[in-house]
């Protein structure tokens, strides 16, 4: 076997770092490495994945109890907090991993702190978006700043995160670039787009809008619901926008406002989903219009499901999609702009011929393989593989 990493993570839910990981870990442990997760918060669906693959999970909860007994919710989640950090430094004490890996920034933050007082030969933080967020939690960002030079090496999905981390202090040699993969082999298996339609209750002559984004402020929800207000009468009659992804608080202000502006009809909140790959292959149109993004998995996965994107000029998004080619780029927080957009990509032509160019796109430069093989190339320079196990991969 190769290394073991242990992978520090809050939770296992459905998110797209907490996807991304997950697969990355998968794949890796296909090729001989010895992937394991630390999570803060036990549970979550993508914990089914990975117990099915063979890699452990550690983590902690508190004792029944103990939540029965501390009716307190601060002291409560100040118990957890303690309780996770004993454990995971008896974890790490126990498991001995050649890497220490953290993704996202509480992970980073406790998981950082923790390792200091544990011997690991390597430590390696993995930010997937824009530093937008440090603004609201100065305590915690002064912590990041601390930790940035006790990694070895710090690691962004974008150039836009590089350019945020290196303006952080995080010295040139110690950052690394690696895209985000997708698996393309899930977007090019035998698929019945109108038997897929019928099942999801959804008309086949409909024009298929879908946005894979939870429902979070900045996710710009509100901004694509403005501007197809504005456009609503010159869109295709049988329009439908599909909205995928976890309700963080703001879904029934989403709802109500899409009513106001008569859209209700048209727009379909359907939660977090295990079957995004097929909405993606049944609709026309991707859509991502976040004000901040790191390197969003959910425009190449659209692009590989060969969507046109419009998408937002945020953190990596044109990066992924070129501007007049595999879609559009438009500012964020601007519904005339994506109004507009949305009215020049509905041409059946223009479709074809923007989707085809974004499938291969993501073929060529954003897929799993070639994301396995940095990670692998990253952990083999840290020295967190063998010389016996330095065998090219498979």
């Amino acid at each position: 076997m190769k290394g073991r990493i242990l992978y520090v993570i809050g939770s296992l839910d459905v998110g797209g770092a907490e996807r991304h990981v997950t697969q990355v870990s998968i794949k890796l442990k296909e090729r001989g490495w010895e992937p394991e997760f630390f999570v803060l918060t036990m549970g979550g669906p993508l914990t089914d994945n990975l117990k099915r693959c063979g890699i452990p999970i550690y983590g902690v909860r508190l004792p029944t109890w103990v939540v029965k007994l501390v009716s307190n919710a601060r002291l409560r989640a100040r118990l957890t907090l303690l309780l996770t950090s004993i454990v995971l430094i008896k974890t790490i004490w126990l498991r001995r991993p050649t890497v220490l890996h953290f993704f996202l920034p509480a992970a980073y933050i406790i998981g950082g702190l923790v390792a200091l007082f544990a011997i690991v030969p390597t430590r390696i933080m993995s930010r997937r978006s824009l530093n937008h967020y440090q603004s609201a939690y100065p305590i915690s960002t002064k912590i990041e700043l601390f930790l940035h030079s006790r990694m070895d090496m710090v690691c962004g999905n974008s150039l836009a995160v590089l350019k945020d981390l290196e303006d952080e202090g995080v010295d040139e040699k110690h950052l690394r670039l690696i895209y985000n993969g997708i698996d393309m082999a899930s977007f090019t298996g035998p698929f019945d787009r109108s038997k897929e339609r019928i099942q999801k209750e959804i008309p086949e002559r409909s024009f298929v809008f879908v946005l894979v984004a939870n429902l979070i402020p900045y996710k710009g929800h509100a901004d694509l619901i403005e501007a197809l207000a504005r456009i609503k009468d010159d869109l295709p009659e049988h329009w439908l926008l599909l909205c995928l992804g976890r309700d963080d608080g703001i879904g029934a202000s989403l709802k109500a406002h899409a009513e106001t502006l008569g859209l209700n009809e048209h727009i379909r909140f359907l939660g977090s989903r295990p079957d995004v790959n097929d909405f993606l292959r049944l609709a026309d149109v991707g859509l991502l219009c976040s004000h901040e993004e790191g390197f969003s998995n959910a425009i190449l996965e659209c692009m590989a499901a060969g969507l046109p994107m419009v998408v937002t000029d945020v953190g990596g998004n044109a990066e992924a999609v070129v501007d007049g080619e595999t879609g559009y780029v438009v500012p964020a927080h601007s519904p005339e702009s994506l109004a507009d957009a949305i009215l020049r990509m509905n041409k059946q032509g223009e479709l074809i011929r923007m989707g085809a160019k974004a499938r291969q796109r993501a073929e060529e430069l954003f897929s799993m393989t070639a994301c396995i093989d940095g990670y692998e190339a990253m952990y083999r320079e840290m020295g967190a593989c063998p010389s016996d196990a330095s065998v090219e991969s498979q």
